[in-house]
This record gives C-alpha cells, structure tokens and sequence, in this order.
C-alpha cells in the first residue's frame, strides 16, 4: 500500500484511546504540547521495536505464544496499576508550567520512559503489528522496504495523535487553576490508569 494512502488510516488508527494517547493528553495538561509531543519519543521507540520484531516474523509467533501474551500483559496492569496508585496518592497539587520552556530537562526524559514503559508493555500494541499491520505488505514486492516505509509512516501517525491528545490537554488546563482541581485531576488520573489496568488484564488474543 502506498504510503501516502496508507497514513489517513494510520492516523486513525494511533488516534485510538488508549494509554499512551491518554498520557499524551495528561502531560499536555499539566506541562503542554511541547512536553507531550516530546514524551512520544518514548512510545514511538517502544512501537519501532514492536515494528522490527513483526518484520523479521517473531510477531506472529509471540502473539501465538500464551505465554509470552500473558506476561506481557500481567507486566502491563501492574505498570497502570502503580501509576493509578500513585497518581490517586499523590498530595501535590502543584502547579501546571505556564509553558513548555519551564519544564525541566528531566521531567521531559521522565515523560519519554512513561510513555516508553506504556508501549513495549501494552499486548494490544503487539497485536497491531504482528497481526493486522502485515495485512498491508503486498507479497508481490519487498516486503523489508514496505515494513520500512509503512512503519516509519505508522510512527509519524502516533506523533500527530500525540499532537492532538496534547493540544486537546493543553486546552482543558485552562479550566484547572485551583490545587483542589489539581488534585481532582490527580484523582482522575489515577482511576484512569487504574480503570485501563483492569481492561488490560481482561484483554484476550
């Protein structure tokens, strides 16, 4: 499939609630667009590994592995769960940055790993690629060119559902100027996580 044909529906596709897109639009409320977009770096490395394994065939044969699909998902719920706990828990109602350039340097790696742990540990992620993203490789040509032009069209999708999800946070943030909506957003936050956990555990091959 052409890649220009290809990327309206990538973008739909990464345009999924989820996770990582909900992450997205919790770092675009609480330090912008900049920040979550940056974050996405750390998603789009878990994706491209996901990406490789399915081309050289060890997708398919680790989705058919109850095993390995199991692990991977009991690792994802715990990860949601402890960021549900902590996000329910936590008692700063701090500030939300004015802008991006008030986020430090460190909190931006931090979002990176977020995001990166959210990906590589999501069965979901793995079932897109080893099972419906080789749907588009036409065995009538190359197929490592095609893995390489689509996924890299596939990666450039979820950077412009990071860009949504981020300015869609960045818009609500106007709406959370008290540390009581803070918290409240805390609270959110952590049941989100938590509610996304518990969905994960009952996801099926």
């Amino acid at each position: 499939m052409d890649a220009l044909l290809f990327f309206p529906l990538a973008v739909m596709i990464a345009l999924t609630p989820g996770p990582n897109n909900f992450c997205a639009l919790n770092n675009g409320i609480r330090q912008g667009v900049g920040a979550a977009l940056f974050g996405t770096v750390g998603r789009v490395l878990a994706f491209a590994i996901f990406l490789t394994i399915s081309a050289v065939g060890l997708g398919a044969m680790l989705l058919a592995s109850e095993t390995a699909f199991s692990v991977l998902k009991w690792l994802g719920a715990a990860y949601l769960f402890w960021l549900g706990w902590k996000a329910w828990h936590s008692t700063d109602a701090g500030h939300l940055a004015a802008d991006d350039s008030q986020v430090p340097p460190r909190s931006l790696r931090s979002l990176a790993t977020q995001e990166f742990l959210l990906g590589i540990s999501n069965p979901k992620a793995m079932l897109l690629f080893a099972a419906i993203f080789p749907q588009f490789i036409n065995p009538a040509k190359p197929a490592a060119h095609q893995f390489l032009v689509l996924g890299a069209t596939y990666l450039a999708a979820e950077f412009v559902s990071a860009a949504v999800y981020g300015a869609g946070g960045s818009q609500l943030r106007r709406f959370i100027t008290t540390p009581r909506g803070a918290r409240r957003l805390n609270k959110a936050t952590g049941g989100f996580f938590a509610g996304a956990g518990g969905l994960l555990l009952a996801a099926h091959r």
